[in-house]
């Protein structure tokens, strides 16, 4: 049962992760994307000592992948669609089961519980995320 509710926790922690992230990606100018890239290949060009024939190759590889993850985006998005369409149904169905189960006031206590256990997982990513961030700098 706790497996099930902190299962229930993750995942509308991730989905709303998923969800700011597609929001920020859509928000992102071209240019600024891809001046970040040419940034980021003129670092790795300074650290690994790259030649510029190796640099070329490494853009056009670059330009390959994100050409596949455009002609990849279409399908890839009806997939989730249909990942987070089955998960909130079985979600939905978990809530109607538990309403049955428990007292009215029972089910505000776990509604309660369940909604304080997110907050509290949702800061500890973000701290771990923070912690990650710092490590790799």
């Amino acid at each position: 049962m706790r497996k099930l509710i902190l299962s229930a926790a993750f995942l509308a922690i991730g989905t709303f992760a998923m969800a700011q992230q597609t929001e920020k990606m859509k928000q992102m100018d071209p240019v600024k994307m891809e001046q970040k890239r040419a940034e980021h290949l003129k670092k790795m060009q300074s650290e690994l000592n790259l030649s510029d024939a190796q640099v070329s190759k490494i853009k056009a590889l670059q330009d390959k992948k994100m050409a596949e993850r455009m002609k990849n985006a279409p399908q890839k998005q009806a997939e989730r669609k249909a990942r987070m369409e089955k998960m909130n149904a079985l979600r939905a169905q978990h809530e109607a089961e538990m309403k049955q189960i428990l007292t009215p006031e029972q089910y505000q206590k776990w509604q309660a519980n369940k909604k304080q256990k997110m907050q509290h997982e949702g800061k500890m990513m973000k701290g771990k995320r923070m912690m990650e961030m710092q490590k790799a700098k």
